[in-house]
């Protein structure tokens, strides 16, 4: 549910760049504007503070010496009741980085940004700027039945130790979501969390991302970048699907984490890490053990304990609160009035073996929302087969349109396309943009044609 009291603004002179914050922060807060010319900065100051400003440190072609920013930043910080500020750059040098932070920024990010860390940091520096402690919402693991007890009791027994953690499950049941949670009940819980989807890393970039490097290490190394390691330092790392990752990458990795430092491409020397170290696979521990697959002097660093979140089938009584939840939280978000579920549809959903498990039933709810026409929602408004018997992924044909919504029917088949695109590419706007065969810049005007 946005958070109507909140307003944001994003200063950055790529009109690209700015569109994609706003396009993300809008479905959580309630007023995202954008700013690209710094010089209109004094005239949206007198019109009222925005409660967060994204800021960019570097506004002329060219420049990366984070001058501009800075200065811009003091303005900021000089308001009678000053925004908190979180620092913008695509050069991640660490100096410049305290140096914000020295000056009053709450935090520092790096383009491009992962949007759930971008996500986190702003709703953190809104609860810093409310003098509440951080917003812990975003990490909680919702569910009563025995299965998800047990996976709390873990999180609370192993969050506040240095332990690495280890979390295991299928694809939708939430595996981020518990080391947010581990972070959040951890002495790190002030400090960054920063997810990392290793599968998804080139291999030709996999040092450069993680370890950082020193301008002029390769062709286009112009200014000297923090890796992830150096950019989570004081905080927890999340290598998500690490399972995924070639054994060249593996070997990195377990050099990386025995010696408790990194060398950035370039360096001469080595720089220490202080970050925590929690993993995450679907591989079933078959595989996992497997040499061939994944090594085992690695997988010992990395699961010190170990957190089996088990799939939505196996926790069936926590069905009905799920979706009364995303029901509720889509309703308010397309502003549809609340409906109750029809008799026998919260029959049929809850024997549904949700193959997808809380990710689909996230989704079912939202197309139930967007689609259901009736007074009570029914299991069709779902778009689910019910095929529990056999645990298949299937979804229901849509049921015949009359031509006059055929226009309608099309505008949500587009959307829910560039959905599946953004879900698979976790929200990287590039990757999407390439699967859908379309430019960056038709993407954006597609996101902010459907709302997305």
């Amino acid at each position: 549910m946005a958070d109507n009291a909140a307003s944001i603004l994003i200063l950055d002179d790529d009109p690209d760049v700015a569109c994609a914050a706003q396009l993300l922060l809008r479905r959580l807060h309630g007023k995202v504007a954008t700013l690209n010319d710094p010089a209109g900065l004094a005239a949206v100051l007198a019109a009222g503070v925005p409660d967060v400003v994204l800021l960019d440190l570097n506004f002329t072609p060219g420049r990366i010496d984070g001058a501009q920013g800075l200065a811009l930043l003091d303005q900021l910080r000089a308001q009678a009741r000053p925004p908190a500020v979180i620092a913008l750059t695509a050069y991640a040098d660490v100096p410049l980085a305290v140096e914000a932070l020295k000056r009053g920024a709450s935090d520092f990010i790096t383009k491009p940004w992962d949007n759930a860390r971008l996500v986190a940091a702003v709703a953190n520096a809104l609860a810093r700027r409310a003098g509440a402690a951080p917003s812990s919402a975003n990490t909680a693991l919702m569910g009563e039945s025995a299965p998800m007890r047990d996976v709390k009791a873990m999180v609370a027994g192993v969050g506040p130790t240095e332990a690495n953690v280890m979390i295991l499950g299928e694809n939708g049941v939430g595996k981020e979501l518990v080391a947010r949670a581990i972070h959040a009940a951890s002495r790190r819980a002030g400090a960054t969390f920063l997810a990392i989807d290793m599968g998804a890393l080139p291999e030709s970039t996999f040092e450069s991302e993680l370890f950082g490097h020193r301008r002029g290490a390769f062709t286009d190394a112009k200014a000297d970048r923090a890796g992830r390691f150096q950019a989570a330092r004081g905080g927890s790392l999340f290598l998500d699907e690490i399972g995924n990752m070639a054994l060249a990458g593996q070997a990195k990795l377990l050099t990386v984490l025995e010696r408790r430092e990194v060398t950035p491409l370039g360096a001469d020397r080595a720089e220490a890490i202080d970050v925590r170290i929690v993993s995450a696979t679907n591989l079933d521990e078959t595989r996992l053990f497997d040499p061939a697959v994944f090594r085992p002097d690695l997988l010992f660093r990395l699961n010190t304990i170990v957190i089996r979140v088990p799939p939505l089938r196996e926790r069936r009584d926590d069905i009905p609160a799920l979706l009364g939840h995303y029901l509720a939280l889509y309703e308010r978000q397309y502003g549809r009035p609340a409906r109750m579920l029809a008799d026998g549809a919260l029959d049929r959903l809850h024997r549904f073996d949700w193959p997808g498990n809380v990710r689909a039933l996230r989704h079912a709810c939202e197309r139930a929302v967007i689609l259901g026409s009736e007074l009570q929602y029914g299991f069709a408004d779902f778009g689910l087969a019910d095929s529990h018997r056999t645990g298949a992924a299937v979804f229901a044909a849509p049921a015949p349109k009359p031509a006059a919504l055929e226009l309608f029917q099309l505008g949500v088949l587009e959307r829910d396309t560039i959905a599946a695109a953004l879900e698979q590419a976790k929200g990287n706007i590039s990757h999407a943009a390439k699967m859908l065969g379309v430019s960056r810049a038709a993407l954006y005007r597609k996101l902010g044609k459907h709302g997305i």
